[in-house]
């Protein structure tokens, strides 16, 4: 199984993400903005990021690129339910900053799930 880093600033999302996850078996790690999320990937390894797009302290564009940085073959999913602009032109230009996959919030488990598989390469 994958170890996975959540980045999200709200508690309901990265818990239900988390859950969704550890579900299916995978390590899971918590991050509340990408101030947080670029400590722990200084601290561990992991397998893939999911990131929200819109945070304070360090959106998650800064977060992607920075991390895409630190550790090249980490792989991303860039998460938003949206924001002053829509959530859609977040996502794509995610995929600039290096998000390998994006998701629009709300997501179902199903939707998550497939595009973890895709991005492991889980058997």
């Amino acid at each position: 199984m994958a170890s996975i880093l959540v980045v999200d600033d709200e508690d309901l999302v990265r818990f239900s993400v988390r859950q969704m996850l550890e579900d299916e078996g995978h390590t899971v790690k918590e991050a509340a903005d990408g101030v947080e999320g670029i400590a722990q990937l200084q601290s561990c390894a992991f397998d893939l990021m999911i990131t929200d797009i819109v945070m304070p302290r360090k959106e998650g564009m800064e977060t992607i690129a920075e991390a895409k940085q630190m550790q090249p073959d980490l792989r991303v999913i860039a998460i938003s339910g949206g924001g002053p602009v829509g959530q859609f032109h977040y996502l794509e230009l995610a995929k600039q900053f290096g998000a390998d996959a994006v998701l629009a919030k709300p997501f179902k488990k199903q939707e998550l799930i497939a595009v973890v598989d895709a991005l492991v390469k889980r058997p």
